[in-house]
């Protein structure tokens, strides 16, 4: 118990918590993560420019110059806070006390999902700017063009649609599922809720790659992945509200 020096009466002593910590760090992650993504949106068309024909990707791909390039560049170190964040989640040493085997698997799928996606957002840092390049230049040959064109279209598929937007969002789902039945058993049905519906959207949209594949339109299964990740947005602020409420009640030592 600390008491004032001058009225002699009783007081309390405020210090961050590791609960209010985390969530500080969650509510941060879901607000740098829509921070590109929303510049992307109006710079770049984003997501649906990634369904345009290849030439009209790479050419409005390198009318954004630097600057586009480095918004991708901020996208993937967005997505890579999830691999801390899911370990901060998954591994807080009540979780690993009482349920061992969700929040192990949550800190593992969820740092599987952060690689996933980083390893799809960073093919616009490191592939695309060359293969635009070349596209663009005056004096490329028609040859050129066509190998730049369908350089892009294999990385495209693959590391983009394969890993980053199903692989990738399929960890993410199962991330949110494993921390959400967490907060279920924690009694935080509210946002356990959201994050049940989040991962579902999420895990819909994830067909969007096979419908194309399939030679079908995969419209619809992209408005689930949008859905979904407002969801992921709403559900990470959620979820960092209750550990920084509960980090403050936990804050007081008398």
């Amino acid at each position: 118990m600390m008491t004032c020096p001058e009225t002699g009466r009783e007081m309390t002593k405020l210090y961050p918590t590791p609960a209010s910590l985390i969530g500080g760090f969650t509510i941060a992650t879901a607000i740098a993560f829509n921070i590109p993504y929303a510049l992307l949106a109006s710079q770049f068309d984003y997501p649906a420019v990634l369904r345009r024909p290849a030439g009209e990707v790479l050419a409005l791909f390198d009318a954004g110059g630097g600057q586009l390039i480095l918004t991708w560049h901020a996208f993937a170190l967005a997505a890579l806070l999830f691999i801390p964040l899911s370990i901060a989640l998954g591994l807080r040493p009540n979780r690993i006390g009482q349920h061992p085997a969700l929040a192990i698997g949550a800190a593992v799928v969820g740092s599987l999902a952060g690689v996933m996606q980083v390893v799809g957002l960073w093919r616009w840092v490191f592939v695309v700017p060359g293969l635009a390049k070349t596209y663009v230049d005056p004096l490329a040959s028609e040859a050129q063009r066509l190998a730049a064109v369908s350089a892009f279209e294999l990385i495209n598929q693959y590391g983009g649609v394969a890993i980053g937007e199903h692989i990738g969002q399929l960890l993410t789902s199962m991330f949110v599922v494993l921390v959400s039945l967490l907060q279920w058993r924690e009694k935080s049905r509210v946002t356990a809720g959201i994050g049940l519906v989040t991962a579902a959207g999420i895990a819909i949209g994830t067909n969007e790659g096979v419908a194309i594949a399939l030679g079908q339109s995969g419209e619809i299964f992209s408005l689930f992945t949008i859905v979904g990740f407002l969801g992921l947005t709403l559900w990470l602020i959620f979820t960092g509200a209750i550990m920084i409420r509960a980090g403050g009640s936990a804050e007081k030592v008398k």
